[in-house]
């Protein structure tokens, strides 16, 4: 975009909302860029970051650091916490907030912006003194008793950004509708109320720190998922750890002490906080062997075979190995969970009644693999699948609590898990004690990690997922590709992909899905985004779907064989065979991930 490209009442248009911009924004830094770019008549660049408004949605709100109203910024973030106050109060009535922030730019001024607007309204707020972790929003919420929180951070994504996370009263990120109530609101409450102080020179005076009370009841609580006592495994690991330049540091060091561990060895050069992620290109450790680099540089230095990795918020958990070849595996979101729900299930089921395991509930989301309704059909407790987001995975889990179940595990395949049910959304910190004492058990028995999967693959089935991406930067592509698909074949949904013939198609955009009476999906439509699911004859599947926070169209393929080497043939026949004839990403100009 730039100048020659906007017409006369574009430029009207783009001057007028420059104006409106100046009459809300009380904020110096945003005001003078608005002001500068006025000056400089850069139409182009106001009409980028004005003519568009950043959108609440269920993730709350994720963008670039930026003024203006397409992004993340001091103004949007009051206006945002203005109209989200008043939801609140509408739904659940005043009562008190929990608010956390990471180490990103701009987070500590959020949250203290944040924090204010409660207090104008007279809510008790518990404003977290320091950086914390994603999780301790969630389970600050449970442990206080809060009807909200908001977590200050913008995850994995690259440093230019920052973002705005919601909770609600169970500690679960919001479903819709309470999105678009929140976005009313907000439209209705976009003027600064005059009580703010745009320094908030006075919000810590009047906040509650419940840090230490949090951090200390946190790291207690998890104390009854670990399941060895040192008498019982004297076998310990050297383990690797980074942070990744985000939070996770301090509390994996604190979980650790917890289950009795020994201190992990740091990847020094990205275990402190740094919101430049100055080591990555992308602070994200589902990533693979680029993000984990330093991590595996470090590994073989120390000569541990065991490395785990936070994101910068630390809600989520990769893990590699090296195998006794020397190579290094980096274990998928699938493989992981594998190994996590089949350790708390043979262990919850060591010490409770045979009517309490069949109590037992684990959740995971559709894209995510079967293998735990494998398992459950085997061992005899309940499975159910969701939605991708682990907004349904929370409260699918809690909607089974609150009915005397035990909620053991929940999963997505992008290194997102949670144990247990002190709180509800995804933990790496405390999955990352769970990992540690699962994998010495592991070793102690003379096996490695990949060597046990082995053995719960021979147990349940050989599933085996591929899932990547590409990059798709314009919400027209993406609708055309999907309307592409649904009209493949006939004016319709395809009835093969090259030898592999479909059985069942479930499209939760369009609301359709042949597998059920009246064609009639079971989980959640969203017109809003894009996800088509083939389900194959031979029981393979593929997902495809829009990425709800990065410009990103996602694919799973999913297969099931009875030996290691039949599934991974299949696989990389039928993942070929699927890009080839439904996203033709040479032809759409998908652009491939460069690893």
């Amino acid at each position: 975009l730039n100048m020659s490209s906007l017409t006369p009442s574009q430029i009207q248009q783009t001057t007028e909302l420059a104006q409106k911009w100046l009459s809300q924004d009380k904020f110096p830094q945003t005001r003078a860029r608005i002001q500068s770019l006025v000056e400089q008549k850069d139409f182009a660049t106001l009409s980028q970051i004005l003519s568009t408004r950043i959108s609440f949605g269920t993730a709350g709100l994720r963008g670039k650091i930026e003024a203006g109203y397409a992004c993340m910024n001091e103004l949007i973030v009051t206006q945002t916490s203005q109209g989200l106050v008043k939801y609140v109060e509408s739904q659940l009535g005043k009562g008190s907030v929990v608010i956390g922030h990471d180490a990103r730019h701009k987070s500590k001024i959020f949250a203290l912006l944040t924090a204010q607007v409660f207090l104008i309204k007279g809510w008790k707020v518990y404003l977290f003194s320091d950086i914390v972790p994603t999780p301790f929003v969630p389970f600050a919420i449970n442990d206080l008793g809060a009807q909200c929180g908001i977590m200050i951070t913008a995850s994995h994504n690259p440093k230019q950004d920052n973002g705005y996370k919601l909770y609600w009263n169970n500690g679960c990120q919001i479903v819709s509708p309470h999105d678009k109530g929140i976005s009313e609101e907000i439209m209705k409450n976009l003027d600064i109320w005059p009580e703010m102080d745009v320094t908030c020179s006075r919000v810590h005076e009047q906040v509650d720190d419940p840090y230490d009370r949090v951090l200390k009841s946190y790291m207690e609580k998890i104390k009854q998922y670990s399941y060895v006592s040192k008498d019982d495994n004297p076998y310990q690991e050297n383990v690797v750890f980074t942070a990744m330049h985000g939070v996770g540091a301090k509390f994996v060091t604190e979980a650790f002490k917890s289950f009795n561990l020994p201190p992990y060895i740091p990847v020094e050069k990205q275990i402190t906080p740094d919101p430049e992620f100055p080591t990555v290109q992308y602070p994200n450790p589902e990533e693979g062997k680029g993000a984990l680099k330093l991590a595996i540089e470090k590994a073989e230095e120390v000569n541990s075979r065991l490395i785990l990795a936070n994101d910068p918020d630390s809600d989520r958990l990769a893990v590699a190995e090296r195998q006794h070849n020397g190579e290094w595996r980096i274990f998928n979101g699938n493989e992981i969970a594998l190994l996590l729900a089949s350790w708390v299930f043979d262990n919850f089921k060591k010490t409770h009644s045979p009517e309490e395991v069949k109590k037992v509930v684990m959740v995971s989301s559709t894209v995510s693999s079967k293998i735990l309704r494998a398992m459950a059909e085997k061992e005899g407790f309940i499975w159910e699948d969701t939605l991708t987001g682990f907004k349904w995975i929370g409260n699918k889990a809690d909607e089974y609590v609150k009915k005397g179940y035990n909620f053991l595990f929940g999963f997505e395949v992008e290194i997102g898990f949670v144990v247990g049910d002190i709180s509800l959304d995804k933990d790496g910190v405390r999955v990352a004690a769970v990992f540690n004492e699962m994998a010495n058990h592991v070793y102690s028995q003379k096996n490695n990690l990949s060597d046990q999967l082995e053995v719960l693959y021979k147990r349940y089935g050989y599933f085996m997922m591929a899932t990547r991406y590409f990059f798709c930067y314009e919400d027209s592509l993406m609708t055309k590709i999907f309307s592409q698909i649904r009209k493949m074949e006939n004016d319709t949904y395809p009835t093969k992909i090259d030898n592999y013939k479909i059985k069942f198609v479930r499209d939760l955009t369009m609301g359709y899905d042949n597998s059920r009476e009246g064609n009639a999906p079971v989980l959640p439509v969203d017109p809003t985004n894009q996800m088509v699911t083939f389900t194959f004859e031979d029981g393979s599947s593929c997902t495809l779907r829009n990425s709800g926070t990065e410009p990103k169209l996602k694919w799973y393929v999913e297969v099931c064989a009875d030996t290691k080497e039949e599934a991974l043939k299949k696989q990389e026949d039928l993942v070929q065979k699927m890009i080839k004839t439904l996203l033709n990403p040479e032809e759409n100009g998908l652009v491939a991930p460069k690893d």
